[in-house]
């Protein structure tokens, strides 16, 4: 049986509206699909030769419209990015810079994301305007940057992070993470707080920079593959590392009288070097010298010895000459530097004093002659 839609819908709802059907209250309703199919055809007959729509007409619209849909899959990827296209949207492949080409949407699409720049996150200090300089200034961040050390110290580290996607995990920096900056910015503070954590606070402050560096890196980057990252971390640095503002003074009078300290410690120890050595040296000299001087004095003594043990033997052989021959000797040492007089000998008034005449001095003094032996200058007397 037949609708008979006069004064309605096919439920008797009221007068039609404008487009035929439902309400006049329900408002505009949208075009059908068969008149928005109706009114391209018209066009593509308006634009066809002789207003004619054919088959040959819709194979060239078909044919046009494919080598759009196919041009569509060109795409460039820059000097600092990699190309990962996606099919149904599964990882594929990974391009390099330069002029690709993928299946055409949607099919496949592409990310493009910089695998190849070097990004940098600052830790404790963050730049922020400034009306009054015209630009942009740092600012510290006391919460990201005030740390425990070891010793129960706290002490202020501001340190830069540089990163990148690692040219072989583009995929799992895409799709294993939500917020890569957030996600290094979190790992990088949580790794700086267990090394500090870990270390004294006066390393840290003096020399121990560079196996802190090392160590930080290499906790975040065990981190960041455990989690499947696929980022890279190259290097950390770390700015700044004072204790804190309000005892900031405090510490440097204490590494000034710490400084004050190895100074003079130095130059003690300078002049110790200086002067020990010489000392040693002095010492040295003089157990030398002490040590020729006994064998000096023992040579002699032996020397005597042997001569005093020769005379015995002889005296031991003829008693009288040798004790004769000791006399002359020794008178010879005494009375030979001596002033001398002679005496006669004689008694009585007629004895006298004469004085010794030195011929010697009255004479030319000529070269010392060898020293004669005791019988010559016994018999010259």
């Amino acid at each position: 049986m037949p609708w008979k839609n006069q004064g309605g819908g096919p439920w008797g709802s009221g007068p039609k509206g404008p487009w035929g059907s439902g309400p006049q209250s329900a408002g505009p309703r949208p075009p059908d699909l068969e008149d928005l199919l109706r009114r391209g055809q018209d066009r593509l007959q308006q634009l066809l030769p002789g207003g004619h729509f054919s088959t040959m007409g819709i194979a060239l619209v078909l044919i046009g419209a494919l080598a759009i849909w196919g041009l569509s899959g060109f795409f460039r990827v820059q000097s600092e990015e990699l190309g990962v296209v996606l099919r149904f949207g599964k990882h594929v492949r990974t391009v390099q810079p330069g002029l690709n080409y993928h299946l055409p949407y949607p099919i496949e699409t592409v990310l493009l994301p910089k695998a190849l720049r070097v990004s940098t996150l600052s830790i404790g200090m963050s730049l922020i305007d400034d009306p009054a300089r015209r630009g942009r200034t740092m600012r510290d961040v006391p919460e990201e940057s005030l740390m425990l050390t070891g010793d129960e110290n706290i002490v202020d580290v501001d340190f830069t992070v540089l990163w990148r996607i690692k040219p072989d995990g583009v995929g799992n920096y895409l799709f294993n993470i939500q917020n890569p900056e957030g996600t290094v910015k979190a790992v990088a503070e949580s790794a700086m707080r267990e090394v500090i954590g870990r270390s004294q606070i006066q390393p840290i402050l003096t020399g121990a920079r560079t196996t802190t560096e090392a160590s930080v890196q290499e906790l975040m980057q065990k981190t960041l593959d455990s989690y499947g990252a696929g980022i890279q971390i190259t290097q950390v640095q770390m700015q700044k590392v004072d204790p804190p503002a309000q005892v900031i003074d405090a510490f440097r009078d204490v590494q000034a009288a710490r400084a004050d300290f190895e100074r003079l410690q130095n130059e003690a120890q300078t002049y110790a070097n200086r002067v020990i050595p010489d000392a040693r040296g002095r010492a040295a000299q003089i157990l030398q010298v002490a040590e020729g001087y006994k064998e000096q004095a023992v040579a002699e003594a032996k020397g005597q010895s042997a001569r005093f043990q020769k005379v015995y033997d002889e005296y031991k052989k003829a008693p009288d000459v040798t004790r004769q021959r000791l006399y002359l000797e020794t008178m010879e040492r005494i009375l030979g530097g001596s002033e001398k007089l002679v005496y006669d000998g004689g008694n009585g008034a007629q004895s006298s004093m004469v004085p010794y005449l030195p011929l010697s001095e009255l004479t030319p003094r000529r070269p010392p002659a060898p020293p004669a032996t005791t019988q010559q200058q016994g018999g010259t007397r």
